[in-house]
């Protein structure tokens, strides 16, 4: 067996083994702090963005508590998307693969759009592990072909997704039937003030587990600036679109009513464009998904739901038509691509809204270059932040000139303005040194 750092942890040898066939060497920052607490039994509040290897900081300690001489569900996961829901059981069914010369541990996938009656009929020997999307698993318990009863951890992923597609009030259903010792580990990439009502309700005293990630985005990634000024945003995406020659690129706005205009107003541009958001019903998400997978589309427009909730491969450009208002969403886009050691390009349109943003990625590492475009090619401009800095200094001449200038003691009508004659001199003054210099 090849050595790891995992072994900190004294998991079970088949865990252990299991971690080297993932080729799997050290723990991510996200690991570390998750591991030791939901070993520990601790429920969790764990905030990290994608690609931190939050699901496996989870599942490595979930795995590590089955008692599989008891046929139970021991723990469930829910996931906000069918997709999200799907890749996490592929990564069970990796783990379940790689120890199953040892162990017998059964999971059950149960996700809306398959056969309701044929999930019941799988059902009649209860699963350790559940995997699925809150509407799903609420309709099986109600049926009663879904025992939780004995259930030891819980897991919300994608937390604030699934306030956001108003999924959480299932979620609230199935937890009122479960134990109420149960370990409930919840994991989001943003903590909203709107998600702490179904947090103090279930959470005690959690511990809350922050991943320092001081890398907020690859190396090779590219950010540019564009203002977006008088212009429509479908000109300028389609402005962009004539720059560029994507592989593939997804075009984010903040929510689905923006992204059906946008998607509609490109298609009158003559662009043909894939839509996706969580207001498609599932049958059409899935048709678009497939066509996108077939190289359809050239650009997707979405919202946040597949910065997270879908996986898409290929990303060569990420267009983001509106910045969003939180720096961990402008990390989950741009994560899209830049992947595998790609090349990524994130490209930004901004308005002045959108300034407190840019200044705080900037002050966490992140670099922006700014552009226009004329005539289908780029032109790269004066840096965003320019006019701001040229204030400054502006103001900072006009307070040193205030205070070079002599105050009369004996004040005579008009003498207001000669004062500031006299600070204007100053001031013309020190720029010619400054200027010399």
């Amino acid at each position: 067996m090849k050595s790891h750092q995992f072994k900190q942890y004294s998991l079970h040898p088949i865990i252990n083994e299991t971690i080297d066939r993932l080729e799997f060497h050290k723990p991510t920052p996200i690991q570390e702090k998750v591991i030791p607490a939901v070993l520990r039994g601790e429920s969790v509040i764990g905030q990290s963005h994608t690609g931190s290897g939050k699901t496996h900081a989870y599942l490595l300690p979930l795995f590590n508590q089955i008692n599989e001489a008891k046929n139970e569900v021991q723990f469930v996961i829910t996931a906000p998307t069918r997709e999200l829901a799907i890749q996490i059981h592929d990564e069970v069914r990796k783990i379940i693969h790689y120890a199953n010369k040892d162990h017998r541990w059964h999971a059950k996938l149960l996700i809306g759009g398959t056969d309701k009656k044929r999930s019941i009929e799988k059902l009649k020997e209860q699963p350790h592990i559940v995997v699925g999307t809150p509407g799903r698993i609420l309709d099986l318990v109600n049926e009663g072909a879904l025992d939780f009863s004995a259930a030891k951890s819980f897991v919300v992923d994608e937390a604030d997704l699934m306030l956001d597609l108003g999924f959480i009030q299932e979620v609230d259903q199935i937890l009122v039937k479960t134990n109420q010792e149960i370990q409930l580990l919840v994991f989001s990439a943003t903590i909203p003030e709107r998600l702490q009502p179904f947090l103090k309700k279930y959470l005690e005293s959690p511990a809350y587990l922050k991943a320092d990630e001081q890398k907020l985005s690859p190396e090779t990634m590219e950010h540019r600036l564009v203002p977006l000024r008088h212009r429509s945003t479908s000109e300028m995406v389609f402005r962009i679109s004539e720059a560029i020659h994507p592989y593939l690129a997804i075009v984010f706005t903040n929510g689905k009513e923006l992204a059906n205009q946008l998607a509609k107003e490109l298609t009158e541009r003559g662009m043909e464009v894939g839509l996706i958001h969580g207001g498609l019903s599932p049958r059409e998400r899935k048709r678009v998904l497939k066509e996108i997978q077939n190289l359809r589309y050239q650009y997707i427009v979405a919202t946040d739901l597949a910065a997270r909730g879908i996986d898409i491969k290929g990303v060569s450009h990420v267009i983001n038509a509106q910045l969003p208002k939180e720096e961990e969403f402008y990390i989950h886009r741009v994560g899209r691509t830049a992947r595998a050691g790609m090349e990524g390009t994130a490209i930004n349109l901004f308005a002045d809204s959108d300034i407190q943003l840019i200044e705080k990625l900037e002050k966490k590492g992140l670099t922006f270059t700014s552009y226009d475009i004329k005539q289908g090619e780029w032109i790269e401009t004066k840096s965003w932040n320019e006019r701001s800095t040229r204030k400054k200094t502006e103001s900072d001449t006009e307070k040193e000139a205030w205070r070079k200038v002599k105050k009369p003691k004996k004040v005579k009508p008009g003498y207001k303005k000669k004062l500031k004659q006299e600070q204007q001199k100053v001031k013309k003054k020190l720029n010619r040194n400054k200027y010399k210099k």
